[in-house]
């Protein structure tokens, strides 16, 4: 990556997502699912600076800093380990994480810190790491981080690991919805698993009239397609998440739906002043903390431009 000079402390943007199409395969052996993950990456932000330092050490402001864990299990800590090992030298840096994704909240922000390190980190050791070493890296650390560092719009499939770009012919506006609390992946997936037990899971595969709105720019088109395989896990865990499903499409969005594996929720509306509509609606109900307007696609993994 180039656009930083080797030592000196590096920032790095990177996007949060949602999936407007999340289809679950049974689990494998591995205990993985095959997934059809369609991706969008969203105009919220966490950005992640590395700085040189002694040995390695995470820190980290914004809102639910609180609940970010700052020692190497944190998924950025760990991506800067990975990177240190594959290039032969010793983890010594400060990542400085500053939040604007929801924490555990179904909107890959663990994940878009990962990436950020992997750039930010490469920026400062001047490693030289190339995009496709950088992909296999991010492939290592987790499922959703590869996406992270690409941004855009993917479809996901494997683990969701396995990107193919996909185009988008126009903007789309959604609204977040912050829920109380938070969701473990893991639990959710086993949730998915004890609900479709009795059932043949079919094989995962996009939806072409999915594929076909996004080229198109078609919001409402987008809106009729939305699918998550997810979902009811979700719902099965945090019963509240249906209400605030319900609020958002009774103020005007076009469609509601849980984010990956929840909570947060997502509203795609028509445009910003129906999202600005929508999310005074959900800030003034009893089961949403926060509602945040924005739009994709976003960009992924970036280098923010030192002010000399």
């Amino acid at each position: 990556m180039s656009g930083a000079r080797a030592g000196t402390a590096v920032t790095v943007r990177v996007p949060a997502k949602v999936n407007v199409q999340l289809a679950v395969g049974a689990a494998r052996p591995d205990g993985f699912h095959d997934l059809a993950n369609v991706f969008l990456a969203v105009g919220l932000y966490d950005e992640v600076t590395a700085a040189p330092a002694e040995e390695l050490r995470i820190t980290c402001t914004g809102p639910d800093a609180d609940q970010v864990p700052l020692d190497c299990s944190n998924l950025a800590a760990r991506a800067a380990v990975l990177l240190a090992e594959r290039f032969g030298r010793e983890p010594r840096v400060h990542l400085h994480i500053d939040k604007d994704i929801p924490v555990a909240g179904g909107m890959a922000g663990g994940s878009a810190d990962a990436a950020g390190a992997l750039v930010a980190c490469d920026a400062l050791w001047g490693t030289g790491a190339s995009r496709a070493e950088l992909l296999e890296l991010c492939a290592e650390l987790g499922s959703d981080v590869p996406f992270s560092l690409v941004g855009g719009a993917a479809l996901g499939t494997g683990r969701g690991e396995l990107l193919e770009p996909l185009e988008v012919g126009g903007d789309f506006w959604w609204v977040f919805a912050a829920a109380e609390g938070g969701l473990s992946t893991p639990a959710v997936y086993r949730e998915f698993d004890r609900l479709t037990a009795a059932t043949a899971v079919p094989a995962p595969a996009a939806a072409p009239a999915l594929l076909e709105a996004m080229r198109g720019g078609d919001a409402v088109a987008l809106a009729g397609a939305l699918a998550n395989d997810l979902q009811p896990a979700a719902l099965s865990l945090f019963p509240s998440l249906a209400h605030t499903l319900a609020a958002g499409v009774e103020a005007g969005a076009l469609a509601a739906i849980v984010s990956g594996s929840g909570p947060t929720t997502a509203f795609l509306v028509k445009d910003e002043g129906a999202g600005r509509t929508v999310a005074e609606a959900l800030r003034a109900g009893a089961h949403c903390r926060t509602a945040r307007v924005t739009s994709s696609p976003a960009p992924g993994a970036a280098l923010v431009p030192r002010v000399s």
